[in-house]
C-alpha cells in the first residue's frame, strides 16, 4: 500500500465536496481511500510556505496505481471541473509504502 499526506488550502468548500464525491467511486477502483481528514484551523510551521487549512492521508494499492489514478482521463476531468476552481494550494508533505 502507499500512502500521502497531503496538505490543501481549500478556497470553495461545496466545489471541494463536489470533487471528493465524483473521484472517491474512481479512488476506490485504485484501491484507495482517505484514512484521516483534518480541516486545519492553525499551521504552526510550514516549510514551503503555502497556505493549509486541510491535512489528510490518502491510500492506494500502490505507488503504481497512485500514478494510474493522477493520469485516468475521467480523474482528470474531475480534476478539471472541481479540484482547480476549489483549491488554492497544494503541499504534499509526505509519500510512502505502508
Amino acid at each position: 500500500m502507499y500512502e500521502m499526506i497531503v496538505g490543501l488550502n481549500i478556497i470553495d468548500d461545496k466545489s471541494y465536496s463536489n470533487y471528493r464525491e465524483e473521484m472517491t467511486p474512481l479512488l476506490r477502483n485504485y484501491q484507495g481511500g482517505f484514512r484521516y481528514d483534518f480541516k486545519v484551523s492553525e499551521v504552526l510551521k510550514n516549510e514551503e510556505g503555502r497556505p493549509i487549512n486541510r491535512v489528510f492521508a490518502i491510500y492506494f494499492g500502490s505507488k503504481e496505481l497512485m500514478d494510474k489514478f493522477f493520469s485516468d482521463d475521467k480523474y482528470l476531468q474531475i480534476k478539471k471541473k472541481f479540484f482547480e476552481t476549489s483549491v488554492g494550494a497544494t503541499t504534499i508533505i509526505s509519500g510512502y509504502e505502508r
